[in-house]
């Protein structure tokens, strides 16, 4: 429980602590993550951070994964992303047509459009040029980015996750939204090897990771090639944007919402 004006700045600070979806209230919000995924020390100096604000109380519960999608079903609302995109549920009847649509059921898995990071990947890779591109999306989640690559008229998307939960319902994703060109694995980036390099990457994930794996990124990339970066806070574009141009990525844009920020770089 917090102040409505709180609420964007706590959730901004759990994300880091491994929750990974959320649902506002009038009391708050509500934050779920895998158990094996939350940094229970970080979430700890969080709370300690921010004791002197009132009101603020924290709860923490256990449930059962099936339950999150049945809480979803209760309060979500369809996303209509720069009015080109339309990202629904299944059981959402919308009768005005949009260039793209996207049916997601999330379960447990981050991507559902609400986040001010999806929705930012999504609307810059209407400015991608996806069609017979090679695509890369890392941390993939639900993989509703690479269901938009694949309306996009991607050639291929390699997508890949460390929960194995992400990789279940990644795959009922892309099946459900008729993506047989979409290929999800478990693990990092890493963790794989290519024959060919990509023309596309997408990664939203966390200021940290996509930090840690740049190198990677950059590696994967064919000379030319795009690199969209979100999961992070307007203030660190800077960070990320040097890190990248020491690997041959130079800034090509970035925007804004709420905070959150999303950065394309191509490969020089």
């Amino acid at each position: 429980m917090c102040d409505p004006d709180f609420t964007e700045i706590l959730i901004a600070e759990v994300a880091e602590a491994g929750f990974d979806m959320f649902m506002e209230n009038e009391n708050g919000f509500e934050a779920h993550a895998e158990e094996t995924g939350v940094d229970q020390k970080l979430l700890d100096e969080i709370k300690k951070k921010y004791e002197h604000v009132n009101p603020l109380i924290f709860y923490q519960d256990k449930i059962q994964k099936e339950n999150w999608n049945e809480e979803w079903e209760k309060n979500v609302e369809p996303i209509i992303v720069e009015d080109q995109c339309l990202v629904r549920a299944a059981f959402h009847n919308i009768e005005k047509k949009y260039p793209y649509e996207i049916v997601i059921t999330p379960k447990m898995s981050f991507g559902t459009g609400h986040h001010q990071t999806t929705y930012l990947m999504l609307k810059h890779q209407l400015t991608l040029d996806h069609r017979a591109k090679r695509v890369m999306d890392a941390g993939c989640g639900t993989a509703i980015l690479s269901v938009m690559a694949c309306k996009r008229g991607a050639a291929f998307v390699d997508a890949f996750d460390i929960d194995e939960w992400s990789i279940e319902n990644g795959k009922e994703n892309a099946e459900l939204n008729g993506c047989p060109a979409i290929r999800i694995r478990r693990g990092t980036i890493r963790d794989f090897q290519w024959n060919e390099p990509f023309d596309i990457v997408l990664a939203n994930i966390n200021k940290n990771i996509l930090l840690s794996e740049m190198d990677a990124y950059a590696a994967a990339l064919l000379r030319g090639g795009q690199l969209l970066l979100s999961g992070f806070y307007e203030k660190d574009i800077s960070e990320l944007a040097d890190a990248a141009s020491k690997l041959g990525l130079q800034r090509t844009s970035s925007s804004t919402r709420e905070s959150w920020a999303v950065l394309e770089l191509t490969k020089v």
